[in-house]
């Protein structure tokens, strides 16, 4: 599956627009990760932790997205994008979300 930020694909041409597809993940902090970061808050530097758990969010939520395209029939996905937000204290959510497209 090939995912583009821009809303072409040099050296294809788009037939088909299949729609907007999406992936989402919220994820909660584990309790020693959260430990971890706090400690962090006071010396500064990176929480760790917290990284690798959007980083994993991030890949979740463009799988999903990924799976859904493929449903509709898309072999690329154009103006891909990421959001985050804080669903509940001690949550986030991480939505993947572009245009499921056929091209040739």
């Amino acid at each position: 599956m090939l995912i583009t930020t821009t809303e072409e694909v040099p050296d294809k041409e788009i037939k088909d627009i299949l729609g907007v597809v999406f992936g989402s993940c919220v994820q909660t902090k584990h309790l020693g990760k959260d430990i971890g970061a706090g400690l962090r808050s006071v010396v500064g530097g990176e929480a760790k932790g917290y990284t690798e758990m959007m980083e994993e969010s991030r890949r979740t939520a463009t799988e999903r997205m990924i799976k859904q395209a493929m449903a509709l029939g898309a072999n690329a996905i154009i103006t891909m994008r990421y959001m985050t937000a804080q669903t509940m204290r001690g949550a986030a959510e991480i939505i993947a979300f572009g245009t499921a497209v056929r091209v040739t």
